[in-house]
This record gives structure tokens, C-alpha cells and sequence, in this order.
């Protein structure tokens, strides 16, 4: 009869674990172009394990390089609460990259 009361708090912290790791990861950041000098603020996913800033520079800086861009800044990561509320500032750049 005690065992219940533990598999259920062990069934509860199971399903906030897998719901905390499927949380998504995503940076903002600032990048630039130059002759003309052009600037973007963006908003990108970022895969992996490891939600950290440097992870996300070494991600966005190659996938930017690509069109040209150079990786001014990571402002900094955040999860999917984070995301609707940089849409229209990130504008076509929202997660583009």
C-alpha cells in the first residue's frame, strides 16, 4: 500500500521531465553586413543537448555565414515561452536561420 503514493510522485516527476526536455531552444541575436552596411536582429533554433549561449553563437555564426552575415551578438537563450514575444521584432528574420 505505501507504494503507491511513491509511483505516483515517481509517474509525476517522470512527466515533467520529459515535458522540461522537450522544451525548445532558441538565441536572438544581432548580425551584420557589410559594404553597405546592413544590420539584422534574428531569432534562431538551437539544437542539441546543450542550451547555452556558446552553443548557440558556434550554431548561428555558421548557419548566417552562409548569406553573408557575420555574428555581431547572442543576446541570450531562452525557451518556447520566449519565442512569440521577439516574432515581430526578429520580422523576417525570425527564425530563418
Amino acid at each position: 500500500m505505501k507504494r503507491l503514493p511513491f509511483l505516483s510522485s515517481l509517474a509525476a516527476a517522470l512527466v515533467l521531465l520529459a515535458s522540461a526536455a522537450s522544451a525548445g531552444c532558441y538565441a536572438d541575436y544581432k548580425a551584420k553586413r557589410d559594404k553597405p552596411l546592413r544590420l539584422h536582429y534574428g531569432t534562431a533554433e538551437i539544437n542539441g543537448k546543450n542550451c547555452t549561449v556558446a552553443a548557440a553563437e558556434k550554431q548561428i555564426r555558421k548557419r548566417i555565414a552562409k548569406d553573408g552575415w557575420t555574428l555581431l551578438t547572442v543576446l541570450g537563450v531562452f525557451d518556447d515561452n520566449g519565442l512569440q514575444e521577439r516574432k515581430e521584432s526578429a520580422g523576417k528574420f525570425h527564425l530563418r536561420y
